[in-house]
């Protein structure tokens, strides 16, 4: 798969498929927790140079997903599970109030428009016979917009503060679709449509109750996964 990304996609493409491609086994726990990853040993394994997989390992160690050390390289970090779940408990608070907030408040048209966009985005990722990594990599840029547009409509800075606080743990970001079990993640995108349907039907209690089911469904089955592992 590398090789041809080299073949028609250029640089910037086969950055971007290696920095998901390590992205999506780090959270799939693939890596040996603490293990150190090798540059030269990714690249030969992935048939790329050591120049893209340092530049991903490096983008990685900023998202939090591993540790880098002066004259030792990169190391998997170490998540303990309590920390993970507090993230998705404080993240579900967080976001059940820019929902509230956002179907109190009422949506703009550009904002209607955005997240029916995502949805419908959403729904065409999930209907595609695609290699499973190119389906994840895809709905998880259609799910971080899904949330961000939801932010942007609760028009609360300290809402969006406190979820980047939560985003600390990698584990617990929009961005980072955990357990993708296609089935599984269908039906969170079903959640998607119903907490749209409450912001735009100017239901508060109805939006916040929906999208704290949806992140707590995101948990559990986050925990589903480790316990497979």
């Amino acid at each position: 798969m590398a090789t041809a990304l080299m073949r028609n996609g250029g640089s910037k493409r086969q950055g971007a498929w290696l920095v998901e491609h390590l992205r999506q086994g780090l959270l799939d726990g693939k890596f040996k927790l603490g293990s150190r990853l090798n540059e030269v040993r990714l690249s030969e394994e992935l048939k790329v140079s050591r120049t893209p997989v340092r530049a991903a390992l490096q983008m990685l160690a900023g998202e939090g997903l591993l540790r880098h050390t002066p004259n030792k390289g990169f190391t998997v970090r170490e998540f303990p599970v309590s920390e993970i779940i507090d993230a998705y408990e404080m993240r579900s608070l967080a976001e059940g109030l820019a929902a509230r907030l956002a179907a109190e408040r009422g949506l703009s048209d550009e904002l209607r428009q955005r997240l029916e966009r995502t949805l419908a985005e959403g729904d065409a990722v999930l209907a595609k016979r695609s290699p499973a990594e190119t389906q994840r990599a895809a709905y998880a840029a259609v799910n971080e917009a899904f949330h961000n547009a939801i932010f942007e409509a609760a028009g609360s800075d300290l809402v969006q503060e406190v979820v980047r606080l939560c985003q600390r743990m990698p584990q617990a970001s929009a961005h980072n679709v955990m357990a993708f079990e296609l089935e599984d993640v269908r039906k969170r995108h079903e959640s998607h449509h119903r907490i749209y349907e409450a912001i735009l039907g100017r239901e508060p209690r109805e939006a916040e109750s929906q999208m704290r089911q949806h992140i707590v469904a995101v948990k559990l089955s986050m925990i589903r996964s480790i316990r497979k592992r």
